[in-house]
């Protein structure tokens, strides 16, 4: 199976914590839906003979797009690439965008999941981070998705934003689940230099997150979704029983995905591609019939490493017979004494040729994975 992910690179406005490509100049948004439309075409070949599984509009904010535009870009989707009649098909959206008529149209299109940025709802906190809704609306967005039948429905919630203690964070949840949502992504808040917050943190008007704090909401996370039926089968992702991401785990998985639109990467296996990162020349290239794309070819090392990365951060960990059969790397043999110490200190498990992180190890999983990683090249 294969995926396709579309980048919209446009934005009502600028979140503080975001550092993804977006512009909040709308007027292009027409000539941009024609240029993704144009790179489908030239790169109708770059997935070969393989199905999509699923089909991701991301962003930017995707819920900008109007009904034609969105029935547009799938429509040529559907005509180029075989897609399967069960396709997942996600659309990112922000509850400023959504009301009834929206949501209609956007399951009418044939959008079947949607992934919705609600990040918080407390007030202070929404404007903290400069989103453009407001709690009562995030609340009123899932409930009409729910009641017009679009019933896959993931909420993004962000911890670690500053508070004296942790009862806004837990308020958070709490709220969140009263919506029985089939899947929550919560991520840490962090700082990026080009964004609002690094600005502010140079400028000294913030302070960096404190570790411990992010740690103990990450804990509080873990614990309140556990006890609500929710599995975490990523570090950030928890579903209830089997209400996967199909797009999250095939990318976590290495599957083959094309990714279209400036900013958008791409990946067969072994080569990324990384369009750019601009819209005009975008635009420019693909009226030219050119697409604007760097590509980086993946070293035996990088693949190792990647495999590596990206398992650690599920909940089937990362699989060793896959590194012995496809890349000759005995990960266990190489890395025994770090291994049986993460064992030892309960950080991980193996179980059936998978290394698996617990919830103790999961709170260092970037440190752990950099300490596995191979440093010097593989032939």
């Amino acid at each position: 199976m294969a995926g396709i992910y579309l980048h919209i690179p446009f934005c009502k406005q600028a979140c503080h914590y975001c550092d993804f490509h977006f512009s909040t100049n709308t007027s292009k948004k027409n000539e941009m839906v024609e240029a993704i439309k144009q790179e489908l075409l030239l790169q109708k070949d770059y997935l070969s003979t393989h199905q999509l599984d699923t089909i991701y509009f991301g962003g930017g904010t995707p819920s900008l797009l109007s009904e034609a535009e969105l029935s547009s870009l799938l429509d040529t989707i559907h005509r180029l690439f075989a897609v399967d009649k069960k396709a997942e098909i996600t659309l990112e959206a922000n509850p400023d965008d959504l009301d009834k008529t929206k949501l209609q149209q956007i399951k009418s299109s044939g959008v079947n999941r949607l992934s919705i940025g609600i990040q918080s709802f407390y007030e202070p906190h929404l404007k903290f981070l400069n989103r453009a809704h407001t709690s009562a609306e995030a609340e009123r967005c899932v409930l009409q998705a729910q009641e017009i039948g679009l019933n896959q429905i993931s909420i993004d919630l962000i911890y670690a934003i500053p508070y004296q203690d942790h009862s806004i964070w837990q308020t958070d949840l709490q709220k969140a689940l009263a919506l029985h949502p089939q899947h929550i992504s919560s991520y840490c808040l962090t700082i990026e230099d080009k964004t609002v917050f690094g600005k502010w943190l140079q400028k000294g008007k913030l302070n960096q997150i404190e570790e411990d704090f992010a740690a103990e909401q990450f804990e509080i996370l873990l614990q309140t979704l556990a006890d609500r039926g929710y599995e975490q089968y990523e570090i950030s992702n928890f579903c209830l029983p089997n209400q996967y991401s199909r797009h999250n785990s095939n990318y976590w998985r290495g599957e083959p995905y094309l990714g279209v639109g400036p900013g958008a990467h791409s990946f067969n296996g072994s080569i990324r591609q990384f369009n750019v990162s601009n819209n005009a020349l975008y635009l420019k290239s693909l009226a030219e019939h050119k697409i604007p794309f760097a590509v980086d070819e993946l070293s035996k090392t990088d693949q190792i490493n990647e495999l590596i990365m990206t398992g650690l951060r599920t909940k089937w960990g990362c699989n060793l017979q896959k590194l012995q059969e496809s890349f000759q790397y005995d990960l266990y043999l190489l890395n025994k004494n770090y291994v049986d110490q993460l064992i030892a200190e309960g950080q991980a498990v193996l179980q059936e040729e998978q290394l698996i992180l617990t919830n103790k190890g999961k709170l260092l999983a970037d440190r752990i994975a950099s300490d596995l990683f191979v440093v010097e090249e593989i032939n």
